[in-house]
């Protein structure tokens, strides 16, 4: 094959190599729950955040360990009551992670009066989660967030059956 030829065969095969732009969840720096046994919850904690960022009942999860770009699945949306505040997930919560931060979420929202406002950043300062909408922020104390809240009554579940209430004493 003469140079002339296979010269633009090779600029070919390379711009077609180099410029191809894979899904942020297909390389080997991909893992998900299977891959290392860890759970969403523990893969929250490796970033310092405490696993009742999460409620229970993530089917599954992945996490881009180069980028910090992850995908989090419940079979469902999720909304509960939380300390007056109405929290919803959706069924695919999608972000990116980095020590301390969650940013570009989406699938998390809060209802404040009348209105559904995206959470879209979270961050952590030493013992404080900081929750913002954009526009608004808000702190609350990390030991807020020790356990998972359940999917329908937060943490104000009787066993299994969502709908009670836990009785005071």
């Amino acid at each position: 094959m003469s140079p002339t030829v296979f010269l633009p065969l090779i600029l070919i095969f390379l711009s077609a190599t180099s410029f191809s732009t894979p899904s942020a969840f297909s390389d080997h720096n991909s893992i998900s729950i299977d891959t290392y046994n860890l759970s969403a919850y523990q893969a929250l904690q490796q970033y310092d955040f405490p696993v009742g960022l999460l409620p229970t009942g993530v089917t599954d999860y992945e996490l881009n360990r180069d980028t910090g770009e992850f995908e989090v699945h419940f079979d469902d949306t999720c909304s509960f009551d939380l300390e007056g505040y109405n929290l919803r997930y959706k069924s695919l919560v999608t972000g990116v992670i980095s020590k301390g931060k969650l940013k570009k979420l989406k699938g998390v929202s809060v209802k404040i009066l009348f209105f559904w406002l995206n959470i879209v950043e979270v961050t952590r300062g030493d013992d404080e989660l900081e929750f913002s909408v954009g526009i608004a922020s808000a702190s609350f104390a990390i030991d807020n967030f020790v356990e998972s809240p359940q999917c329908g009554c937060g943490f104000d579940c009787v066993g299994d059956d969502q709908s009670s209430s836990l009785m005071s004493y």
